[in-house]
């Protein structure tokens, strides 16, 4: 008998609630539709469901958002790397204890190599009486990231075949969720025999249609709720016959007045217990200027100096969003000047490469470069500031002002000297500064961000 089954599929919502009242309508209107066709429809999500930049995901730490997707009647997710590598080990460990949905992800073990309870390889789910779907999960493996966290990340493809090989017994169906980006994707189903559909995530891509390779439909539907990816299987018995792929345009579909009041009311909520916690009183405001020096960033530069027991702190400004004011200051305050997933890094850094940095960083086009990503959530990069170092400019004929001297803790930089420098992980793995990018010591301190950074130096 020829029957339908419809997957659908989020992936990278990263806790951008904003289309989710029309996500859930949507869902549910088409989970009715299907049901009164006698149609099998399937529900997952391909990782960073969560974000701690919204503060109902700060607040919990996750866990409503694993509420938002048991309502929506989840069959199936995996996790990525904001679920993995922003939460500590007992909040990951703990996340989905309230799950009624299997969580599956083949390369997350603990450290001692067994896998954590709640992580299974993969899950068989009886889509109709006769088919069966095996899904399998795997997410990036920012191995030193999870190692510092206290758990062990490995690398995807062998596991990834191992278990599609040992599904493919059990199921006629195989779904790869896919957090590991689209050349992953692409290499899954180019090399891993016995894979259907990959559901794509982690690089934010969009395959409006589906993309085929090597027989197998690879599928992903963008980042933050913009889409919603269908994938339709025709199958007749045990036997898959076509499938195809589309996105759906979240911003076209009805909105559900319910599920933004429950939105509303769980934000606030968790703004109530983030200003519950005080972590410090202020005697005097701290000013913020995005582009220029100003105490609050200068406060920042100097809390990652200590944080990391190096020769200097530096920071943009632009991580900083608001000037906080005199009086009490809250997790709520913190969370709000500075949302980012960012972690303390420390990198050993020759004078000569950290000279290059200080140039550039002083250009106009980098203080004004807007950007997103590598955890930064912020609108532009802003100043550069530091703590132990002095910077000498004069004014030129060209109007603009030059670097003139460079010292480090009242002493020239030398140039052959190797200084220990405390900044961002952002500029640690992004592009801004390849001299840091390509550094060959780098310490990163986890699971600390920035804003509790900034708690520990206003609480002395």
């Amino acid at each position: 008998m020829k029957q339908t089954i419809y997957i659908y599929h989020t992936n990278d919502v990263h806790s951008h609630f904003e289309h989710w009242p029309q996500i859930v309508r949507f869902l549910s209107e088409r989970r009715r539709e299907h049901r009164a066709r006698n149609e099998a429809m399937l529900l997952f999500d391909v990782g960073d469901f969560l974000d701690r930049v919204h503060p109902i995901t700060e607040a919990t730490r996750g866990k409503a958002n694993v509420d938002l997707l048991n309502d929506l009647g989840y069959d199936a997710v995996t996790i990525g790397n904001n679920e993995g590598i922003t939460l500590d080990y007992d909040e990951l460990d703990t996340l989905y204890e309230r799950a009624r949905f299997p969580v599956v992800v083949a390369n997350l073990f603990r450290r001692n190599g067994e896998r954590p309870h709640w992580a299974l390889p993969y899950v068989v789910i009886p889509a109709t009486e006769t088919f069966r779907i095996g899904v399998v999960g795997a997410t990036a493996p920012f191995s030193h990231f999870y190692e510092l966290l206290g758990w062990k990340i490995a690398p995807p493809f062998d596991l990834l075949a191992a278990a599609v090989e040992e599904v493919k017994r059990k199921a006629d169906c195989v779904v790869v969720l896919s957090h590991l980006g689209v050349n992953e994707d692409e290499k899954i189903a180019a090399t891993i025999p016995g894979v259907d559909i990959v559901l794509g995530a982690h690089t934010h891509h969009v395959f409006p249609e589906g993309k085929e390779v090597n027989g197998a439909l690879l599928c992903a539907a963008g980042k933050y709720g913009q889409y919603v990816g269908v994938v339709k299987l025709e199958v007749e018995g045990r036997r898959l016959g076509r499938a195809s792929a589309k996105v759906v345009d979240a911003g076209v579909m009805p909105f559900s007045e319910e599920v933004a009041c429950r939105l509303r009311s769980l934000e606030q909520k968790s703004l109530a217990r983030l200003e519950a916690e005080q972590v410090a009183v202020l005697h005097d405001d701290l000013p913020l200027d995005w582009f220029a020096p100003s105490p609050l960033a200068r406060l920042l530069a100097s809390a990652l100096r200590e944080w990391c027991q190096a020769d200097i702190g530096m920071v943009n400004a632009g991580v900083l969003l608001e000037p906080l004011a005199r009086g009490p200051v809250t997790k709520k305050d913190l969370h709000r000047i500075c949302p980012h997933p960012l972690n303390p890094c420390k990198v050993k850094l020759r004078g000569a490469e950290l000279k290059e940095i200080i140039l550039e960083a002083n250009t106009e086009r980098m203080k004004h470069w807007q950007f997103k990503g590598f955890g930064f959530r912020g609108e532009v990069m802003g100043e550069m500031v530091y703590d132990g170092v002095e910077i000498e400019t004069e004014l030129e004929e060209d109007g603009a002002w030059h670097i003139r001297a460079i010292r480090i803790n009242g002493e020239p930089l030398e140039p052959e000297r190797t200084y220990d420098v405390a900044t961002t992980d952002m500029f640690a793995i992004g592009h801004f500064y390849p001299q840091i990018q390509r550094a060959a010591e780098k310490t990163y301190y986890m699971p600390e961000f920035l804003r509790d950074l900034l708690a520990w130096k206003l609480a002395q």
